[in-house]
This record gives C-alpha cells, structure tokens and sequence, in this order.
C-alpha cells in the first residue's frame, strides 16, 4: 500500500516550487504579525505565528510524501467512509459554538488551535466523485448517474452553505463541471452548468464593474442571502477599497519587507490571512507579485499534467479534480483582492497562515504525486 521506491520517481518540480511559496508565506506572516509597538527592523523573523506556521509546514511535508507513497488506487476503499466522515463533521459544526457569527471551525482543546472541516470535505468530494464516476462510466450519460453525482456534491455544498461559507461553497461548481466533463456526464448538463456558471458570473462581474447598482438588488438577492453576505458583493466596501489601494502602494519594487506603511499600520484587514495577496503585494510590489503568479502557474501546470499522464479513469478524475480544487483557491482569493469577485474569505493555497488549508493542500499534492509516479504502471 505504501512504498518509498515510488518516491524516486516523482516530478521534483513541484517541490522547489512548493518550498518558494511556503517562504512567501512565512516572508508576510513575519512582516505582519510583529507588535505594533516594536522596532520592526529589530523584531525577530521567528515570530510567534511564523513558529505555528512552521509547525504547520513540517506536519504538510510530512503528508505530503507520505501519500505520494501511498497507492492511491486505495482510495477506492475508503471513499465512503470518508464521505460519511465528511458529512459528519459538517453537520458537527452546528452543534458547536459560532466563532464570528458563523460555524465553520472546530475548536481543538490542548494545542490551542481549530480545524476548518470544509476545506477537507472539497477534497473528500473529489476522491468520492472520481470513485462514482469511474465505477458508473459505461452509464455515465444517463440521468440517474448525473442525479446521483450531483447529490454527492448537492449534500456538502447546502451544508457548507448553510455554515455559512458562500466561498467555500462555490469552489465546489467549478470543480464538479471539470469532472463531469472529463467523466463524460451527459452534454446537455455540462451546457447547462456551464450557462449557468457563465450567467453568474457576468452578473457579479456587472456588480463589480458598477454596471448594475448594488442596491438595485438588495430586494431580490436578500431573499436567498443573509444581508451581511450581500453586503460582501458591494465594491465600495472598506476591504475591497484597502486590497486594491495596498496593491496600487506597492508599485513596481514595492515598499520593502517590514517597510509597509498602509497594512503594517492595519488599514488592510486580514494580511496575512484572507489578504496575504495585497499584503505581499505592497511589500515586494508588481515584481513580486509576478514571481508570485508564475509560481502559481508552475505548481497547477504541473498539476494538470499528471491529468495528463495518468493511466486510470479513477486516477484521471482524481487529478484532474485535484489541479481544479488548487486553480479554483488561487483564481478565486487572487479575483477576491484585486476587485473583480466578492471577498468571501477563499484562502491563497501555501502562502495564507492557517493549518486546515495546509494539510488538505499538501495531502492534494501528495495525491497527485502518488499519481504521477505509478503512471507507468498498467
């Protein structure tokens, strides 16, 4: 089930690629997390959450190889257990104490520390989708095959709306189309999905290019959102205004680590966590955020190629939903911070401090290595 040979048969790419984000992220942690009443210049880099980020790295590394050992083909036994495992801490959430109005972390006694149980359960859905796809592709175009996937996905995502995390939720539309198509789900319902996608997004790209006035919809979008979720849509909130002004601060060299005037002073919310993208952006400037962004096209053209490579429908559907699970995270929070989607809390995969996305990313990779290093195998 688990063997160290396949490890010398991995896309060493990915791991120097890997290892330059995790530096980012440790890079605008310890910038952004120093007092505010300390010699910046002189504040040590170990910060105290640059030490809990660390730890969180080392526990991901350790995953990561880990399952690119593991035979992924095992997956297949433990699909419905984790789905059922997934759908358990979901409905767990609600049973817990709200944590800022909302339920979405479970508190962990002892290491003072929580877990994010929605960002395990869009994995969770990809390893069960891939499983019921494959298992169901000589009918893959009939209704009750399409029925049943999106009941599969139906069920996380009213739950994870329910929490509520709109963000969250949506990565889960993309990554379900991706998989139907390359599951060979029915056209018509691809064509649909992808109008409706389509749709969605014009209407929110018209919000934001002040096409269509915010409050125009306010009556009728109330109706299915809580009035601080509409809110989140508006573009002339302070956090969207913030996002794009510390990125415009930055320039082209930007103002230099620790030199930061407008988010080291806290006028960004979030700048290491939801808003680590301005952060860094004002900091390293334009420069920085290309090196950032060919990281990032590095890390998901890697991705994509195991889709390419792999051998299996299940390890073709596992990799492909995985590269689009990675794409969506980094599409969706970089859109959120320049101004072109609602901000909706969608962490930028390695680099914005938090545990629960770590894991589930460097387990997402580890898979994906488990894939690419058994693709010459029949």
């Amino acid at each position: 089930m688990w063997s160290s040979r396949y490890l010398t048969r991995l896309d060493f790419r990915v791991i120097p690629v890997i290892l330059a984000l995790m530096f980012i992220s440790l890079l605008v942690i310890s910038s952004y997390s120093i007092s505010s009443t300390s010699d910046h210049a002189e504040e040590a880099f170990l910060t105290p959450i640059v030490k809990t980020q660390i730890q969180w790295f080392i526990i991901g590394l350790g995953l990561y190889f880990l399952c690119a050992g593991f035979d992924y083909n095992k997956l297949r036994e433990w699909t419905w257990i984790l789905y059922f495992i997934m759908i358990l801490s979901l409905v767990g959430l609600f049973f817990t104490d709200s944590i800022q109005r909302v339920h979405r972390w479970y508190r962990i006694p002892f290491i003072n520390a929580s877990f994010q149980p929605s960002e395990c359960a869009k994995f969770v859905v990809v390893i069960t989708l891939s499983w019921f796809l494959e298992r169901h592709r000589t009918v893959s175009t009939s209704w009750k095959t399409a029925f049943n996937a999106f009941l599969i996905v139906g069920i996380p995502f009213l739950l994870i709306l329910k929490q509520p995390d709109l963000g969250t939720a949506l990565v889960l539309f993309p990554i379900t189309l991706v998989m139907f198509y390359f599951g060979d789900i029915r056209p018509s319902i691809l064509k649909w999905m992808t109008i409706i996608g389509g749709i969605a997004l014009i209407l929110v790209a018209s919000i934001f290019l002040s096409l269509i006035p915010h409050e125009t919809l306010r009556p009728y979008a109330t109706k299915v959102l809580k009035e601080y979720q509409f809110d989140r849509l508006d573009p002339a909130t302070h956090h969207q205004k913030a996002a794009a002004l510390a990125i415009a601060l930055g320039g082209v060299t930007g103002t230099g680590w620790r030199k930061s005037e407008f988010s080291g002073r806290g006028w960004l919310p979030a700048p290491y966590t939801d808003s680590v993208f301005p952060g860094f952006g004002e900091e390293f400037g334009l420069l920085g955020l290309i090196l950032l962004l060919l990281l990032y096209y590095a890390l998901i053209y890697f991705s994509f190629q195991v889709t390419a490579v792999a051998k299996d429908p299940f390890g073709r559907l596992l990799s492909a939903g995985v590269s689009v699970y990675l794409a969506m995270h980094i599409l969706v929070n970089i859109g959120m911070m320049c101004g072109f989607l609602p901000i909706t809390g969608v962490p930028l995969l390695l680099v914005t401090y938090g545990g629960s996305s770590i894991l589930t990313t460097m387990v997402a990779l580890g898979i994906l290595q488990s894939i690419y290093s058994r693709r010459f195998m029949f």
